[in-house]
């Protein structure tokens, strides 16, 4: 059995979690429920549990600051919660899991079969240390990782160290500096967003480009971009007044 504790601050929420867990996560035992972010905590330490399903958004102390004071989490989580535009991005940057309210039973189950595979192997957590790593230092972005989950692993690279990410229907594929491949089954799109603050450019449906990596705008015959390593990554019509106004200050 998975022991698991529950931390919200809204007793609906817990009862609605607690039911769906019993109807159709079995293997999940509830260790113990807390209200706010302080008893959270106090309830980890006590009963070390395998599994913590924790809202971020709470009132007096947010379920992100708990976790900060919490030393070296051993545990597997899963974020439930709605939360605010910096949240999502540190959720995602660093492949933690995370159940949207109203809670969607495939997506909870699939979320606990996931946690319950890396209890099972004692994974080290390090999509959790990301998070926590991002949160301390959200605005010092040349720590920030990129967490890139693929079939054996989940690898942690730095954005700078992303050339560029190409699209295939469902999978990505990220081209690095150092010359290798990371291909991941999320869309581009997905990244787009992560990235964008990074200086990340979506020239084409299916091309992302750090414009660190620009050379030239070669503007003829369509149009492309012509990267440091001599690539040619080509830019959608749609796309030439953004890269226009993002490639003005290049270089």
């Amino acid at each position: 059995m998975i022991q698991a504790v529950i931390i919200d601050d809204e007793r609906n929420n817990i009862d609605n979690l607690e039911g769906l867990l019993q109807r159709y996560c079995t293997q999940v035992q509830i260790a113990g429920i807390a209200m706010t972010a302080d008893e959270g905590a106090t309830l980890i330490r006590k009963l070390k549990p395998d599994l913590v399903f924790l809202d971020i958004q709470m009132p007096g102390k947010s379920g992100f600051q708990m976790l900060q004071e919490l030393p070296a989490p051993s545990f597997e989580i899963i974020l439930v919660t709605a939360f605010d535009q910096y949240g999502i991005q540190a959720i995602k940057f660093s492949a933690v899991d995370y159940l949207l309210k109203p809670l969607n039973i495939e997506e909870l189950k699939a979320a606990v079969q996931k946690a319950e595979r890396r209890i099972g192997e004692r994974m080290q957590n390090r999509e959790l240390e990301n998070l926590l790593q991002m949160i301390r230092n959200r605005e010092e972005r040349a720590t920030h990782k990129l967490a890139l989950p693929t079939v054996k692993e989940t690898r942690f690279v730095h954005p700078k160290e992303i050339i560029r990410c190409e699209s295939s229907n469902v999978y990505t594929s990220f081209y690095l500096s150092n010359h290798e491949k990371i291909m991941v089954s999320k869309p581009i799109y997905e990244y787009e967003e992560l990235l964008a603050d990074f200086g990340f450019l979506r020239c084409h449906q299916s091309h992302l480009v750090n414009k660190t990596y620009i050379k030239s705008w070669i503007k003829e015959d369509g149009g492309f971009l012509v990267l440091d390593n001599g690539e040619q990554i080509p830019v959608a019509r749609s796309k030439k007044e953004i890269v226009a106004k993002m490639l003005i200050h290049l270089k």
